[in-house]
C-alpha cells in the first residue's frame, strides 16, 4: 500500500457548538469508513509563511493549505475516491491528493 498526503485547501470553520460538532460526527464517520486506510487523521492548519528559493520569506500563500491528513491506497485514483468522502468538502475546500513517495 502506498501512501497519499490529502492537503487541504480553503474551506471554513463552523460557527456555533452545535455546527461543530455535526462537523466533528462527519469526521469520525469518515474515519470510521476509512478503517485502516486512515494513517493520521492531521489537523487544521494555521498562519502560514513561505520561503523562495533565494531565502525571501512571504506571508501566507494564494491558496495556501488549510489543513491536511494521510491514507493509504492501492494507487493515486483509489486514494482520490477515497479523498471524495471527505467532510472538508462540505465546508467549501478542495483536496489535493499527492503521493508520498518514501526516500528516507
Amino acid at each position: 500500500m502506498k501512501k497519499f498526503l490529502l492537503l487541504y485547501h480553503g474551506g471554513s470553520m463552523p460557527e456555533g457548538e452545535a455546527a461543530q460538532a455535526q462537523v466533528m460526527k462527519a469526521w469520525e464517520g469518515w474515519f470510521g469508513k476509512l478503517g485502516k486506510s486512515l494513517v493520521d487523521g492531521g489537523n487544521p492548519t494555521g498562519a502560514s509563511k513561505t520561503i523562495a528559493a533565494n531565502g525571501s520569506v512571504s506571508s501566507g500563500a494564494a491558496n495556501g493549505a488549510s489543513g491536511y491528513s494521510v491514507i493509504s491506497a492501492d494507487s493515486l485514483d483509489a486514494a482520490v475516491a477515497l479523498a471524495k468522502g471527505c467532510p472538508v468538502l462540505g465546508g467549501g475546500a478542495s483536496i489535493e491528493v499527492c503521493e508520498i513517495v518514501e526516500v528516507m
